[in-house]
């Protein structure tokens, strides 16, 4: 079993930060990408950014220059920077791990809990 948990959401300013990190732990063997997602009210969830385990990064078009994502392998962890914020930035965003569980296991994905980010005016 795997476990992710986020922290870092909460209430910015437009034009401010904020950083979410999250935590895997549990039963993992090997992480093959690590990512976050949002879901904003009424709307479908979309990939924000997301790194693989070789380091290579992806960006959606709408956070490219203003957000970083940034992951440390050996702590199983993951990090948003969001900077520049805008009120279209708020939802609810979600941890995302792909991850083997043995040796020659398949890949699984894991989900966070949530968290909040609200971007006011």
């Amino acid at each position: 079993q795997v476990q992710l948990v986020e922290s870092g959401g909460g209430l910015a300013q437009a034009g401010g930060s904020l950083r979410l990190s999250c935590a895997a732990s549990g039963t993992i063997f090997s992480i093959n990408f690590m990512g976050w997602y949002r879901q904003a009210p009424g709307k479908q969830r979309e990939l924000v950014a997301g790194i693989t385990s070789t380091g290579r990064t992806t960006y959606t078009d709408f956070v490219m220059g203003r957000f970083t994502i940034s992951s440390d392998n050996a702590k199983s962890t993951v990090h948003l920077q969001m900077s520049r914020l805008e009120p279209e930035d708020t939802a609810v965003y979600y941890c995302n791990v792909v991850a083997s569980i043995y040796s020659g296991s398949a890949l699984y994905n894991y989900w966070g809990q949530g968290t909040q980010v609200t971007v006011s005016s």
